[in-house]
Protein backbone atom coordinates (compact mmCIF):
# COMPACT_ATOMS: atom_id res chain seq x y z
CA UNK A 1 0.00 0.00 0.00
CA UNK A 2 2.65 2.41 0.76
CA UNK A 3 4.31 1.50 -2.16
CA UNK A 4 1.58 2.34 -4.58
CA UNK A 5 0.40 5.63 -2.25
CA UNK A 6 4.15 6.86 -3.13
CA UNK A 7 4.01 6.32 -6.86
CA UNK A 8 0.09 7.77 -7.42
CA UNK A 9 1.09 10.88 -5.45
CA UNK A 10 3.67 12.23 -8.05
CA UNK A 11 1.68 11.22 -11.07
CA UNK A 12 -1.58 13.08 -9.67
CA UNK A 13 0.87 15.73 -8.91
CA UNK A 14 2.06 15.65 -12.28
CA UNK A 15 -1.21 15.70 -13.68
CA UNK A 16 -3.08 18.49 -11.95
CA UNK A 17 1.04 20.53 -12.93
CA UNK A 18 0.25 19.30 -16.77
CA UNK A 19 -3.81 20.70 -16.23
CA UNK A 20 -2.68 23.98 -14.91
CA UNK A 21 0.16 24.39 -17.33
CA UNK A 22 -2.77 23.65 -20.40
CA UNK A 23 -5.33 26.26 -18.46
CA UNK A 24 -3.12 28.47 -18.33
CA UNK A 25 -2.17 28.92 -21.62
CA UNK A 26 -5.58 28.01 -22.74
CA UNK A 27 -6.94 30.99 -21.00
CA UNK A 28 -4.00 33.40 -22.25
CA UNK A 29 -4.83 32.39 -25.59
CA UNK A 30 -8.38 33.30 -25.33
CA UNK A 31 -7.85 36.44 -23.76
CA UNK A 32 -5.41 36.97 -26.91
CA UNK A 33 -8.12 35.87 -29.46
CA UNK A 34 -10.76 38.46 -27.99
CA UNK A 35 -8.20 41.18 -28.40
CA UNK A 36 -7.59 40.02 -32.40
CA UNK A 37 -11.49 40.40 -32.51
CA UNK A 38 -11.27 43.96 -30.58
CA UNK A 39 -8.87 45.16 -33.03
CA UNK A 40 -10.66 43.56 -36.21
CA UNK A 41 -13.74 45.58 -35.20
CA UNK A 42 -12.54 48.99 -35.92
CA UNK A 43 -13.19 48.28 -39.32
CA UNK A 44 -15.21 45.59 -39.90
CA UNK A 45 -18.73 44.11 -38.90
CA UNK A 46 -18.88 41.87 -35.83
CA UNK A 47 -20.74 39.52 -37.43
CA UNK A 48 -18.65 38.59 -39.91
CA UNK A 49 -15.42 38.91 -37.40
CA UNK A 50 -17.28 36.10 -35.47
CA UNK A 51 -18.26 34.14 -38.61
CA UNK A 52 -14.85 34.03 -39.61
CA UNK A 53 -13.56 32.85 -36.30
CA UNK A 54 -16.45 30.05 -36.12
CA UNK A 55 -15.49 29.02 -39.95
CA UNK A 56 -11.95 28.61 -38.67
CA UNK A 57 -12.41 26.89 -35.72
CA UNK A 58 -15.28 24.12 -37.19
CA UNK A 59 -11.97 23.35 -40.44
CA UNK A 60 -9.10 22.80 -37.65
CA UNK A 61 -11.84 20.43 -35.91
CA UNK A 62 -13.31 18.84 -38.42
CA UNK A 63 -10.24 16.46 -39.40
CA UNK A 64 -9.53 15.94 -35.85
CA UNK A 65 -13.01 14.55 -35.12
CA UNK A 66 -13.38 12.17 -38.28
CA UNK A 67 -9.92 10.55 -37.32
CA UNK A 68 -10.68 10.20 -33.33
CA UNK A 69 -14.24 9.28 -34.00
CA UNK A 70 -14.77 8.32 -37.46
CA UNK A 71 -18.61 8.26 -38.57
CA UNK A 72 -19.22 9.26 -34.85
CA UNK A 73 -18.39 12.65 -35.51
CA UNK A 74 -21.49 13.12 -38.08
CA UNK A 75 -23.99 12.00 -35.14
CA UNK A 76 -23.91 14.45 -32.38
CA UNK A 77 -26.24 13.67 -29.14
CA UNK A 78 -29.19 15.30 -28.84
CA UNK A 79 -28.81 17.82 -31.57
CA UNK A 80 -31.86 20.01 -30.36
CA UNK A 81 -29.28 21.32 -27.22
CA UNK A 82 -26.60 20.96 -29.79
CA UNK A 83 -28.29 24.14 -32.03
CA UNK A 84 -29.24 26.09 -28.35
CA UNK A 85 -25.57 25.70 -27.35
CA UNK A 86 -24.28 27.03 -30.66
CA UNK A 87 -26.41 29.64 -31.05
CA UNK A 88 -25.79 30.74 -27.28
CA UNK A 89 -22.13 30.94 -27.76
CA UNK A 90 -22.79 32.46 -31.06
CA UNK A 91 -24.81 35.45 -29.59
CA UNK A 92 -22.31 35.77 -26.75
CA UNK A 93 -19.00 36.77 -29.10
CA UNK A 94 -20.95 38.73 -31.22
CA UNK A 95 -22.14 40.76 -27.86
CA UNK A 96 -18.52 41.00 -26.99
CA UNK A 97 -17.01 41.96 -30.02
CA UNK A 98 -19.84 44.82 -30.51
CA UNK A 99 -19.01 46.05 -26.85
CA UNK A 100 -15.62 45.30 -26.58
CA UNK A 101 -14.91 47.64 -29.69
CA UNK A 102 -14.91 51.08 -27.72
CA UNK A 103 -14.21 49.64 -23.84
CA UNK A 104 -10.97 49.30 -21.78
CA UNK A 105 -10.25 45.60 -23.10
CA UNK A 106 -9.20 44.27 -19.67
CA UNK A 107 -12.46 45.83 -18.23
CA UNK A 108 -14.34 44.24 -20.99
CA UNK A 109 -13.06 40.28 -20.23
CA UNK A 110 -13.72 41.32 -16.23
CA UNK A 111 -17.66 42.01 -16.87
CA UNK A 112 -17.88 38.72 -18.95
CA UNK A 113 -16.66 36.81 -15.53
CA UNK A 114 -20.49 37.59 -14.47
CA UNK A 115 -20.75 33.99 -15.89
CA UNK A 116 -19.81 31.68 -12.90
CA UNK A 117 -22.02 33.30 -10.66
CA UNK A 118 -25.10 33.15 -13.24
CA UNK A 119 -24.55 29.54 -13.59
CA UNK A 120 -24.33 29.16 -9.90
CA UNK A 121 -28.23 30.43 -9.76
CA UNK A 122 -29.16 29.04 -12.85
CA UNK A 123 -27.52 25.48 -11.49
CA UNK A 124 -29.72 24.46 -9.21
CA UNK A 125 -33.64 25.01 -11.47
CA UNK A 126 -32.00 23.33 -14.65
CA UNK A 127 -29.57 20.78 -13.32
CA UNK A 128 -31.17 19.89 -9.86
CA UNK A 129 -27.44 20.85 -8.45
CA UNK A 130 -27.30 21.77 -4.96
CA UNK A 131 -25.09 24.91 -3.73
CA UNK A 132 -23.68 25.10 -0.72
CA UNK A 133 -24.61 28.43 1.53
CA UNK A 134 -21.52 29.53 1.24
CA UNK A 135 -21.72 29.92 -2.46
CA UNK A 136 -24.09 32.23 -2.71
CA UNK A 137 -21.41 35.06 -0.69
CA UNK A 138 -19.02 34.51 -3.56
CA UNK A 139 -22.16 35.18 -5.83
CA UNK A 140 -23.00 38.95 -4.43
CA UNK A 141 -19.47 39.53 -3.79
CA UNK A 142 -19.54 38.38 -7.82
CA UNK A 143 -21.96 40.51 -9.19
CA UNK A 144 -20.98 43.43 -6.88
CA UNK A 145 -17.50 43.19 -8.50
CA UNK A 146 -18.88 43.26 -11.59
CA UNK A 147 -20.92 46.43 -11.55
CA UNK A 148 -18.16 48.10 -9.79
CA UNK A 149 -16.10 47.59 -13.05
CA UNK A 150 -19.67 48.54 -15.14
CA UNK A 151 -19.71 51.81 -12.77
CA UNK A 152 -23.34 51.88 -14.76
CA UNK A 153 -24.81 55.06 -14.94
CA UNK A 154 -28.91 54.81 -15.14
CA UNK A 155 -29.46 58.12 -16.37
CA UNK A 156 -26.86 57.14 -19.57
CA UNK A 157 -26.43 53.43 -19.70
CA UNK A 158 -23.44 52.11 -21.28
CA UNK A 159 -24.61 50.39 -24.35
CA UNK A 160 -20.70 49.15 -24.65
CA UNK A 161 -20.91 47.31 -20.71
CA UNK A 162 -24.22 46.34 -21.68
CA UNK A 163 -23.68 44.36 -24.95
CA UNK A 164 -20.78 42.49 -23.07
CA UNK A 165 -22.56 41.66 -19.83
CA UNK A 166 -25.21 39.79 -22.31
CA UNK A 167 -22.23 38.16 -23.44
CA UNK A 168 -21.65 36.93 -20.10
CA UNK A 169 -25.06 35.92 -19.45
CA UNK A 170 -24.96 33.55 -22.58
CA UNK A 171 -22.05 31.73 -21.80
CA UNK A 172 -23.54 31.13 -18.34
CA UNK A 173 -26.07 29.33 -20.89
CA UNK A 174 -23.92 28.03 -23.10
CA UNK A 175 -22.09 26.32 -19.90
CA UNK A 176 -25.96 24.80 -19.02
CA UNK A 177 -25.87 23.13 -22.25
CA UNK A 178 -22.59 21.56 -21.92
CA UNK A 179 -23.10 20.15 -18.91
CA UNK A 180 -26.57 18.51 -20.14
CA UNK A 181 -24.68 17.69 -22.81
CA UNK A 182 -21.03 16.13 -20.71
CA UNK A 183 -22.74 12.75 -19.93
CA UNK A 184 -23.78 11.29 -23.50
CA UNK A 185 -21.83 13.46 -25.74
CA UNK A 186 -18.32 13.73 -26.73
CA UNK A 187 -16.49 16.92 -26.08
CA UNK A 188 -14.61 17.58 -29.23
CA UNK A 189 -17.80 16.37 -31.71
CA UNK A 190 -19.89 18.92 -29.54
CA UNK A 191 -17.13 21.46 -30.13
CA UNK A 192 -16.97 21.23 -34.03
CA UNK A 193 -20.41 21.15 -34.22
CA UNK A 194 -21.03 23.86 -32.21
CA UNK A 195 -18.78 25.85 -34.66
CA UNK A 196 -20.74 24.76 -37.32
CA UNK A 197 -24.04 25.40 -36.39
CA UNK A 198 -22.59 29.03 -35.36
CA UNK A 199 -20.67 29.40 -38.57
CA UNK A 200 -24.41 28.36 -40.79
CA UNK A 201 -26.48 31.06 -38.74
CA UNK A 202 -24.26 33.98 -38.68
CA UNK A 203 -24.18 32.97 -43.04
CA UNK A 204 -27.11 34.73 -43.23
CA UNK A 205 -25.72 37.90 -42.36
CA UNK A 206 -22.63 38.30 -44.65
CA UNK A 207 -24.56 39.11 -47.70
CA UNK A 208 -25.29 42.51 -45.63
CA UNK A 209 -22.00 42.99 -43.77
CA UNK A 210 -19.51 40.78 -46.17
CA UNK A 211 -16.29 43.07 -47.21
CA UNK A 212 -13.06 41.84 -48.96
CA UNK A 213 -10.56 41.65 -46.17
CA UNK A 214 -7.11 43.61 -46.79
CA UNK A 215 -4.20 41.07 -46.12
CA UNK A 216 -4.12 42.49 -42.85
CA UNK A 217 -7.07 41.73 -41.98
CA UNK A 218 -6.85 38.41 -43.19
CA UNK A 219 -4.00 37.91 -41.14
CA UNK A 220 -6.05 38.49 -38.19
CA UNK A 221 -9.11 36.40 -38.91
CA UNK A 222 -6.54 33.42 -39.69
CA UNK A 223 -4.91 34.05 -35.96
CA UNK A 224 -8.50 34.61 -34.56
CA UNK A 225 -9.45 31.00 -35.78
CA UNK A 226 -6.29 29.21 -35.25
CA UNK A 227 -5.76 30.72 -31.51
CA UNK A 228 -9.31 30.10 -30.70
CA UNK A 229 -8.93 26.57 -32.31
CA UNK A 230 -5.59 25.77 -30.13
CA UNK A 231 -7.18 27.63 -27.07
CA UNK A 232 -10.45 25.85 -26.75
CA UNK A 233 -8.55 22.57 -27.27
CA UNK A 234 -6.34 23.70 -24.71
CA UNK A 235 -8.84 24.03 -21.70
CA UNK A 236 -10.47 21.00 -22.88
CA UNK A 237 -7.44 18.77 -22.57
CA UNK A 238 -7.08 20.65 -19.03
CA UNK A 239 -9.87 19.73 -17.53
CA UNK A 240 -9.50 15.86 -19.04
CA UNK A 241 -6.23 15.99 -16.99
CA UNK A 242 -7.11 17.70 -13.38
CA UNK A 243 -10.06 18.10 -11.42
CA UNK A 244 -11.97 20.65 -11.61
CA UNK A 245 -11.34 22.06 -8.17
CA UNK A 246 -7.37 22.27 -8.87
CA UNK A 247 -8.29 24.49 -12.03
CA UNK A 248 -10.73 26.59 -10.85
CA UNK A 249 -7.71 29.57 -9.21
CA UNK A 250 -6.70 29.61 -12.59
CA UNK A 251 -9.23 30.45 -14.80
CA UNK A 252 -8.95 33.73 -13.64
CA UNK A 253 -5.62 34.05 -15.76
CA UNK A 254 -7.83 35.68 -18.64
CA UNK A 255 -8.45 38.51 -16.80
CA UNK A 256 -4.53 38.90 -16.05
CA UNK A 257 -3.48 38.09 -19.52
CA UNK A 258 -6.32 40.74 -20.51
CA UNK A 259 -4.53 43.56 -18.43
CA UNK A 260 -1.65 42.39 -19.89
CA UNK A 261 -2.70 42.44 -23.26
CA UNK A 262 -4.27 45.68 -23.16
CA UNK A 263 -1.29 47.76 -21.86
CA UNK A 264 0.48 46.10 -24.93
CA UNK A 265 -1.96 46.27 -27.63
CA UNK A 266 -4.00 48.78 -26.83
CA UNK A 267 -1.76 51.29 -23.99
CA UNK A 268 -5.01 50.87 -21.84
CA UNK A 269 -4.53 50.46 -17.74
CA UNK A 270 -7.17 49.22 -15.12
CA UNK A 271 -8.24 52.37 -13.24
CA UNK A 272 -8.53 52.14 -9.23
CA UNK A 273 -12.41 51.28 -9.32
CA UNK A 274 -11.99 48.68 -11.81
CA UNK A 275 -9.19 46.91 -9.65
CA UNK A 276 -10.95 47.39 -7.02
CA UNK A 277 -13.86 45.58 -9.30
CA UNK A 278 -11.99 42.94 -10.84
CA UNK A 279 -10.47 41.66 -7.41
CA UNK A 280 -13.42 41.28 -5.75
CA UNK A 281 -14.39 39.16 -8.55
CA UNK A 282 -11.84 36.80 -8.78
CA UNK A 283 -11.68 36.78 -4.86
CA UNK A 284 -15.67 35.90 -5.45
CA UNK A 285 -15.70 33.14 -8.02
CA UNK A 286 -12.49 31.38 -6.08
CA UNK A 287 -15.12 31.73 -2.91
CA UNK A 288 -17.90 29.83 -5.71
CA UNK A 289 -15.64 27.48 -6.76
CA UNK A 290 -14.00 25.99 -3.65
CA UNK A 291 -17.61 26.36 -2.05
CA UNK A 292 -18.41 22.29 -2.00
CA UNK A 293 -15.13 21.93 -0.57
CA UNK A 294 -15.64 25.08 2.13
CA UNK A 295 -19.18 23.83 2.76
CA UNK A 296 -17.90 20.23 3.27
CA UNK A 297 -15.78 21.36 6.19
CA UNK A 298 -18.07 23.59 7.82
CA UNK A 299 -20.49 20.37 7.98
CA UNK A 300 -18.15 18.33 9.62
CA UNK A 301 -16.80 21.00 12.40
CA UNK A 302 -20.79 20.91 13.14
CA UNK A 303 -21.43 17.34 12.94
CA UNK A 304 -17.74 14.94 13.83
CA UNK A 305 -17.78 11.55 13.48
CA UNK A 306 -18.48 9.49 16.11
Amino acid sequence: MASTDTVSAPQSAAADLTGIVLLVSGMSLAALNGAFMKMLSNDMSEFMIVWARYCGFFLVLLPICVITNGKAAFRPARPALQVFRALSIATATVCFVAGARTMAYADAIAIIYIYPFLLTMLAPVFLGEKVPRIAWFGVVGGFTGVLVVMRPSFANLDQSALLVLVCGVMVAVHLLFNRKLAPIANPLVTSMWGALIAMAVLSLSLPFVWQAPTKDQLMLMIAIAGTSALSQSMILYAFARAPASSLAPFTYMEIVSAIVIGLVLFGTVPDTISWIGMALIVTSGLIVAQAPRLGAKVTKRRHPAV
